[in-house]
């Protein structure tokens, strides 16, 4: 099956190793992602590099670089997105979307993930009012940071942390999807690319260039994802914060509706500075494991919707790795 010239994204259909394209299901500067069968009729979602200022697609659905000037940020790109693939692929925590298989071809290169059915946890908060009850946030971030260690221990960071891309499967087991250190790497490293990340939920040390990038820059992203969860709208961005910091802590925000451990913790990890947040995620962990701490003055209450969809839903259908 060839390709228009004038289609950037594989056509349903389309056969791909031992894979079959059914649909995209997202599309980036960075990436598209695909539904795909494997011949048992396995569904899996999988992540092409395609850098959309860079490269094109011909007839044959081989991905090209029309501009030679262009050529060495491609390959960079390339290389990071394939050492990404690479990574994921030795990780196996049922947190971490699981990476089965990651093979080039079109000139380009393809990473297979696991395809979970479930939510966005940014979906999940619509439904639940905006608001989340403090055990399923100790819970399931606790859950979530287990495979954040996991991934920090082989020296790969996420640097994408936000709802959209912590998934809760039908099970109620949290997913951490689709990581963004190949696309943070490239763009710090090419200034052709423009800064590749999220307001809101992106560390100060992320707008800047030439400021080193850890565990830190994780924690911050898991500290803005609490403020969303406690019922605040996305943080400020940190690079206006660090201007005029207008947000309002959580401490002042939540105190009422959550324990005072939880605010202090969502503030630290906040902090504008790296030396003022929590030192490694271990640390973030051990705090939202806590069995005893202090009761708020209102607990926050658990929406009915999150409860009935936690004890077994019986529709509805989410897709693994977004751009």
């Amino acid at each position: 099956m060839t390709q228009s010239s004038k289609q950037t994204a594989l056509s349903p259909g389309y056969r791909l190793a031992e894979y079959t394209i059914v649909r995209q299901l997202s599309v980036g500067g960075f990436s598209v992602v695909y539904l795909a069968l494997d011949d048992a009729d396995r569904k899996f979602a999988i992540k092409e590099y395609l850098p959309r200022n860079l490269a094109d697609r011909n007839r044959e659905g081989e991905v090209t670089v029309p501009h030679e000037m262009d050529r060495d940020a491609f390959n960079l790109g390339l290389k990071c997105f394939f050492e990404e693939g690479r990574v994921l692929s030795g990780i196996a925590h049922p947190t971490v979307v699981r990476v089965s298989n990651f093979f080039r071809a079109n000139q380009t290169v393809y990473m297979v993930m696991e395809y979970a059915d479930g939510r966005s946890l940014g979906r999940e908060l619509e439904l639940a009012g905006g608001r989340m009850e403090e055990r399923l946030i100790r819970k399931w971030f606790a859950a979530l940071l287990s495979g954040l260690r996991e991934v920090h221990s082989q020296r790969l960071l996420h640097l994408d942390i936000k709802p959209a891309n912590i998934y809760l499967r039908r099970s109620g087991v949290p997913l951490l999807l689709d990581f963004g250190a190949a696309r943070q790497t490239l763009s710090r490293r090419d200034k052709h690319f423009a800064a590749m990340y999220t307001p809101g939920f992106a560390a100060p040390e992320q707008y800047e260039r030439d400021q080193p990038l850890g565990p830190w820059t994780d924690i911050y992203g898991i500290g803005a994802c609490l403020y969303v969860c406690m019922g605040g709208a996305t943080p400020q961005n940190a690079k206006a914060r660090r201007e005029n910091d207008a947000l309002v802590p959580a401490a002042k925000a939540f105190g009422h509706l959550y324990s005072r451990e939880l605010v202090e913790l969502c503030d630290r990890c906040l902090a504008l500075s790296p030396d003022d947040r929590p030192a490694t995620v271990l640390e973030v962990q051990k705090c939202l494991q806590q069995t005893e701490y202090s009761k708020p003055e209102k607990p926050a209450a658990e929406g009915n919707r999150l409860v009935g969809w936690i004890r077994g839903l019986a529709g509805g259908r989410h897709r693994e790795g977004t751009e």
